[in-house]
């Protein structure tokens, strides 16, 4: 846990936006900590690249500064890179995030900065298929008919397919973290577990190279939400899409149930283990799907009218909820959305997909560098045996530093 601040900074900057498409809303809250050193984009059409949307959260750790650095060029390193005009925007987006990390590292006013930052970023083509780049712990979920699809995976350096690559490089794993120092296992920057000059990028103790999700969007698809760690400390994907997805059924703004989320987080002290004590930083993205943003947020009330019937409008936030009324009935619309079935008769349970810590997608140098949803629900599924055990440093009775901020 970072140094924390005597009360809390809930000031929040929110912004929002729309076309034919897309519609979106954003907010960030300092919170607890010091510094800022959260930075998000939203692009609903990115600059010499017709047709494509573009949306990211970036959760700095160590100071802002590669966070603000990523904020403002990954989707142009991504957009230009010759693969991105071939279509090929798999390879564009590996190479996006790679070169970021050497832009970084070889700018005068960054090379030395020992900050670092996760990416979670979502790029839309014109052929309405979504692909989700992945580099650290932030989070990307799809809200489909009510339930929550993981479209990344948190890379911890507990995953055994991360320790593996940890360990290879020279790293140890102490204290749950790379080194007894940093909690996640991929990042952008921190240049200081990136040194070992007889491997390449995607081999370093930590590595900037993303997993890539690609999703063809369905009418059943109805937004998408990127945040932090900060969120997801606090509520699970699905407590969160439930949550969005009753303040729609009430119409509520997006930026602002991106606000309503991170009050719904925000810790009344610093005494849980630094848990809703961090920075927040929250991106909704409606799909439109031909309809306006008046007729989409009544076909989503619809659907949720459906689903809970008028004698359970309760469980909807209104703006002027306290959210923690409204946390103590997510309960019970877990519970009915656990009994609730698709057409085919298996249970919506199904089709959320929290992702365990301890599991990882496999991957290697002649598997896929994408996946779809079902590719991704496999990977996760397979029962991995025969695992090397990860080695850790019991040389000292002290923990080693931990870096700031994770």
């Amino acid at each position: 846990m970072g140094q924390t601040l005597s009360t809390p900074i809930t000031e929040k900057h929110s912004t929002s936006g729309q076309d034919k498409r897309f519609a979106y809303g954003a907010s960030a809250m300092q919170g607890w900590r010091i510094t800022m050193e959260d930075a998000h984009t939203t692009l609903l059409e990115v600059e010499n690249a017709e047709g494509v949307a573009f949306f990211a959260v970036y959760d700095g750790h160590g100071g802002p500064n590669v966070a603000k650095f990523s904020g403002e060029g990954l989707h142009k390193k991504i957009v230009g890179d010759k693969a991105f005009a071939k279509g090929d925007y798999v390879a564009a987006i590996k190479n996006g995030f790679l070169e970021m990390d050497r832009a970084l590292r070889y700018d005068p006013e960054y090379g030395g900065d020992s900050s670092g930052c996760t990416a979670i970023t979502a790029t839309f083509t014109d052929k309405n298929v979504l692909y989700v780049g992945n580099a650290g712990d932030s989070r990307a979920v799809l809200g489909t008919d009510g339930a929550a699809i993981a479209l990344s995976h948190d890379h911890k350096p507990v995953n055994k397919e991360e320790s593996r690559r940890i360990v290879a490089a020279g790293g140890f794993v102490e204290y749950g973290r790379v080194n007894g120092s940093l909690a996640l296992s991929r990042a952008l920057g921190d240049f200081e577990f990136k040194t070992n000059a007889t491997l390449g990028p995607d081999d370093q103790i930590v590595t900037a190279n993303p997993v890539i999700v690609e999703h063809k969007l369905t009418d059943d698809d109805e937004f998408l939400i990127l945040a932090c760690d900060g969120i997801w400390d606090c509520m699970t994907s699905q407590e969160v899409v439930t949550f969005v997805r009753k303040g729609i059924a009430d119409n509520i703004p997006l930026d602002k149930l991106c606000e309503m989320t991170m009050d719904n987080c925000l810790a009344s002290d610093t005494g849980m283990a630094g848990v809703g004590c961090d920075n927040m930083t929250m991106v909704i993205v409606a799909f439109l799907n031909g309809r306006t943003l008046e007729d989409w947020y009544e076909h989503i009330a619809r659907r949720v009218a459906v689903r809970l019937g008028p004698a359970d409008s309760k469980l909807r936030p209104n703006g002027d909820e306290d959210p923690e009324t409204f946390k103590e009935t997510l309960a019970e619309y877990e519970r009915q959305e656990v009994l609730s079935t698709n057409a085919d008769g298996t249970p919506k349970a199904n089709d959320v997909q929290e992702l365990p810590e301890s599991e990882s997608v496999t991957e290697t140098k002649e598997a896929k560098e994408t996946m779809d949803i079902n590719e991704l629900k496999e990977a996760n599924e397979l029962k991995e045996s025969n695992e090397p055990k990860v080695e850790e440093k019991q040389e000292t009775m002290e923990p080693s530093p931990v870096k700031p901020g994770k």
